[in-house]
């Protein structure tokens, strides 16, 4: 039995916040998620209207994500999030955020892919049978 795909434009984002509406619009609409990164991670688990057992996320024009999700909408959101985090973890915050400043450091798009290869063969929960297709 093949999985459900679900595909994911590129062209259609340019922030994360476009990668939350769009994975909301193509994996579970009208669902609330907390609309972070420790939600998207859930989803790929399962059950939040994503199928247990495994479904492919196709991720077309990725290369456009790449750079759509590079180093200055990833400074935009550690700044965001130096603003945000609890005070004792503001220096590791600081920390990432002069890498991202010089170029250095995991990009968000990187982070996103991460997270996704946690969930695929190979990956810490391999259990949850996701595939992860950048074309």
């Amino acid at each position: 039995m093949s999985k459900r795909v679900y595909e994911i434009d590129g062209s259609t984002f340019d922030s994360l916040e476009g990668f939350y509406d769009e994975i909301e619009r193509k994996l579970i609409p009208g669902v609330y998620w907390g609309r972070n990164l420790d939600a998207f991670n859930d989803i790929l688990r399962g059950g939040f209207g994503t199928p247990v057992g495994g479904f492919v996320l196709r991720w077309v024009k990725s290369a456009r994500s790449r750079h759509a999700l590079g180093y200055p909408e990833t400074i935009r959101y550690v700044e965001e999030k130096t603003r945000r985090c609890h005070p004792s973890n503001v220096p590791a915050v600081r920390a990432d955020l002069e890498a991202a400043r010089r170029g250095e450091g995991p990009t968000l798009f990187a982070i996103l892919v991460d997270i996704v290869h946690v969930h695929c063969a190979g990956g810490t929960e391999q259990d949850d049978e996701v595939e992860l297709e950048l074309t």
